[in-house]
């Protein structure tokens, strides 16, 4: 695999420099909420800059219908990257179209611009490999080089990250050879104890990813709306709270197998509706009102959490603990985050809405070994999945 290095090796003076990045910010109206994802492609734009490149950065935000949707324009997003690199962004306000083929041209060395959003047109996400190719042949004739820094996107086989690569010569940015280094290190011999801890919504979600890690796993700590199915594989009765029925014969058989390495909450926060103001307590998690659903972990169980990871030597997290977006619901995202940051070893953040809470609870990104800027594809590598735009870098 070439990386960023050799390019620059090579010389990029007057090259026009194709940069797929993942610039897929949350945002408030235009208002971009958490620029984390911008932050992590600055080192790579900057050194092309700086070497003289033409650079032409693209990226997608949100899921638009193949067409054009105001609401997800990447314009704030041109606008945070010209304040962070401190220079002005050429916007192009379309991908392959004539305000793209404008900008890209009239780019002199050094400069940056920005495509629109490429989810805009439906040739990037197509399954039809003719129509995802035509795209992709359109893109790659903006650009004489590629540079993929966009980790969050590589496990998409889409026409920016997967068939542009496979048009121009191409290269793998800091962000996802660091990606691929840290990942690799879980996946191979780690540092036990190895504890992962695991959250979200649906155990469906995680459950390739569960397989994978449990042979592996010294421990493996469930919090978030997954944890109920495995409550109710126990035995439990968990109310109104959010249970995946046709997954309980699967938790129930996970936990036959872990011999008692899965850990799960004794205590949860339970709410009479998902909202801020609803009035709320702490309960068994084996006595859940039939009229409430869990929002959170509780107390005891953020400190059984916090004690299995105090002495762990390598730890993942993917996924918060609670509905941490709304205050009452965030303490047992924020007491698990803050026993990793205290951990003896090589701790990895994979991404996503962990990623999130970390930046919204106010925590300190360094105090973390990794933050991964892909959460879909950080669960998919350590599944043991091959992921297109790392194989399409490969080739």
């Amino acid at each position: 695999m070439k990386t960023l290095d050799d390019l620059l090796a090579e010389g990029v003076e007057g090259r026009r420099v194709f940069v797929r990045a993942d610039l897929n910010v949350p945002l408030d109206g235009k208002t971009i909420t958490d620029d984390g994802r911008i932050r992590a492609v600055l080192p790579t734009v900057r050194a092309l800059s700086e070497a003289g490149a033409r650079v032409i950065v693209a990226s997608h935000l949100g899921r638009p219908k193949g067409a054009p949707d105001p609401k997800y324009s990447l314009e704030p997003v041109a606008q945070r990257l010209g304040e962070l690199l401190d220079r002005p962004i050429a916007f192009a306000a379309d991908t392959v179209g004539e305000s793209a083929r404008a900008v890209t041209a009239s780019l002199a060395s050094g400069d940056v611009a920005l495509l629109e959003n490429l989810r805009f047109n439906a040739g990037e996400t197509s399954k039809d490999d003719a129509v995802r190719g035509a795209f992709a042949g359109e893109l790659a004739g903006l650009a004489e080089a590629y540079v993929d820094d966009a980790f969050g996107a590589v496990h998409r086989k889409h026409a920016s990250v997967y068939d542009v690569p496979q048009r121009l010569p191409h290269f793998a940015g800091g962000l996802v050879l660091r990606e691929l280094e840290v990942l690799s290190k879980l996946t191979g011999e780690p540092e036990r104890p190895y504890v992962v801890v695991l959250g979200g919504s649906k155990v469906s979600d995680k459950l390739a990813v569960i397989e994978a890690l449990l042979p592996k796993v010294d421990k493996l700590l469930v919090g978030g709306g997954m944890c109920f199915t495995f409550l109710k594989a126990q035995g439990h009765e968990v109310g109104r709270s959010l249970l995946e029925e046709d997954m309980v014969d699967t938790c129930r058989d996970l936990l036959e197998r872990a011999a008692g390495r899965i850990v799960l909450p004794v205590d949860v926060v339970a709410a009479t509706a998902f909202a801020a103001d609803a009035e709320h307590g702490v309960v068994d998690a084996s006595a859940i009102p039939a009229d409430r659903l869990g929002l959170d972990i509780g107390p005891a169980s953020t400190a059984l959490f916090a004690e299995a990871l105090s002495s762990a030597r390598t730890v993942f997290w993917n996924g918060p603990m609670g509905v941490f977006e709304l205050a009452p619901f965030a303490a047992g995202t924020r007491g698990v985050a803050e026993a990793i940051t205290k951990v003896d070893g090589f701790t990895v953040v994979g991404g996503g809405d962990s990623a999130a809470a970390v930046r919204t609870l106010g925590l300190d990104d360094e105090a973390f070994g990794h933050i991964s800027t892909g959460g879909g594809a950080s669960l998919e590598y350590l599944e043991g999945k091959t992921l297109p735009g790392v194989a399409a870098l490969e080739q």
